[in-house]
């Protein structure tokens, strides 16, 4: 399939350099004109895609290319991108930082090129005049297809811009294009975007933050020649990547405070297949949903929340007898450590051994590769699924059943894995090996039919 997907990638030198604050005074701006936004993020991050749906209203996806194939990458951009007036790809880190110290595979750059889209480099010009262009020059020239095709200028004034908008043009011959600049605006600074944390006091003040930088990004970013950049991006190719239809079954899926980290298209990837996703709060709940067939916990904050989590007695107890009947279960990172003895000196629902404790540090933090030593509730033994490590906190008994290798070659063995569980600190998409959805699924069908015969 071909189809015009309007998009652009916004990228940036490194970490700390604006990226971000550009990325949502641009979104934010594009939004308030009444444009029909679609944002998406490089990598495996869940925050910055809260963040984009959550504040600023643009329903926004991961892109990773070391989780997706060219296709599947293209396919997911396409899906999420159909029928929107503009695309927003942010960036992730340096723009030609990737899964290594010296590797562009999984980077920014590598996604520009796998989905063929005009990238937009944000440069920092504060305390710099020329050498900001000399740091243009050299991420143009870093690879032989950078595909930059713009910048802005952030932290920049507005004598300052027009000057190097000048040079630019007179440099680089058209090569790439000056789209205005930000000044600085530190009551704009966005320092902590965890969703999870924040209150409603809280979420209402990082609207009116990204509010004036939309504002302010009316008045000196070039919005109009974004917005035609993004339109000169070449008709995306793509062959659909679909799941089986199966019967229908319930999954209760936890989705709170604690528990907030999903892509959103993995679970969508139930969704295909005939799933009812049923959110429930291990905070606030006392019950699981009824009739559910399948049990989804996902990563977030439970060491935020151990308190109130440990007093919610009825709904531990719950979560714990449904696992002991045999209710096929998923439970990543935080959904891990809540199924464990304790997190800190919190009793949790106790179904797995050992403790977690405050690492005071990331802790196996990165991309990795799963490899199943057995059979289980997901795969058969030797399958393997692309997932990514992000947790201070460790675990006693992190399990065994798995192996995980970075890009690098360092291993280890991590999750326990049965014919009815998956549950370890690893998060993984769906999408990056479907059959692995399907084998969940499938036993949650096995569920359904077991539970009519009861």
């Amino acid at each position: 399939m071909e189809k015009s997907i309007p998009r652009i990638l916004l990228a940036g030198t490194g970490s700390g350099c604006g990226k971000t604050t550009v990325a949502c005074a641009v979104l934010q701006a594009l939004v308030d004109r009444g444009l029909d936004v679609g944002a998406f993020k490089c990598g495996p991050d869940y925050i910055d895609p809260m963040f984009h749906s959550r504040i600023i209203g643009a329903r926004s996806r991961n892109l990773d290319p070391f989780f997706f194939d060219r296709n599947t990458l293209r396919y997911l951009l396409a899906r999420n991108g159909a029928d929107r007036d503009i695309s927003v790809i942010e960036g992730a880190m340096g723009y030609y930082d990737g899964a290594g110290l010296t590797a562009v595979r999984a980077s920014s750059w590598e996604t520009a090129c796998l989905t063929d889209t005009p990238a937009v480099l944000v440069v920092p010009a504060k305390g710099a005049a020329l050498s900001a262009l000399a740091v243009l020059a050299g991420f143009l020239d870093f690879q032989e297809n950078s595909r930059i095709r713009g910048v802005i200028l952030n932290r920049c004034t507005a004598m300052t811009y027009q000057g190097l908008a000048e040079e630019i043009q007179r440099r680089f011959g058209g090569r790439v294009k000056p789209l205005g600049f930000l000044p600085e605006l530190p009551a704009c600074r966005l320092e902590s975007r965890h969703l999870g944390l924040v209150t409603a006091g809280e979420v209402e003040d990082l609207r009116e933050k990204t509010r004036i930088l939309a504002r302010q990004a009316e008045e000196t970013l070039e919005l109009d020649g974004l917005l035609e950049l993004a339109g000169s991006a070449s008709p995306l190719a793509w062959e659909p990547v679909t799941m089986p239809r199966k019967e229908p079954v319930r999954i209760a899926v936890a989705r709170d405070r604690a528990f907030c980290f999903y892509y959103e298209d993995s679970l969508e990837a139930l969704t295909e297949m005939g799933g009812e996703l049923l959110a429930f709060s291990p905070l606030e709940d006392e019950t699981l949903p009824e009739d559910i067939h399948g049990l989804y916990l996902g990563g977030g904050y439970p060491e935020l929340y151990g308190e109130k989590l440990a007093g919610n007695t009825e709904m531990r107890r719950a979560v714990r007898r449904a696992l002991e009947r045999g209710l096929p279960c998923i439970a990543e990172c935080g959904g891990f450590m809540y199924l464990t003895e304790r997190i800190g000196s919190w009793f949790m629902a106790g179904f797995l051994p050992g403790k977690c404790w405050d690492n005071g540090k990331l802790t196996r933090f990165g991309y990795v590769t799963l490899r199943a030593k057995k059979d289980n509730l997901l795969c058969r033994a030797g399958e393997e699924i692309r997932g990514h490590e992000f947790h201070h906190w460790d675990a006693a008994c992190p399990g065994e059943d798995f192996s995980a290798v970075k890009p690098g070659g360092r291993a280890w063995e991590c999750v326990f894995a049965s014919e009815r569980l998956y549950a370890g600190y690893p998060h993984f998409h769906f999408y990056a090996n479907p059959r692995f959805a399907e084998r969940f699924y499938d036993a949650c069908v096995e569920e359904k039919k077991s539970c009519r015969k009861l």
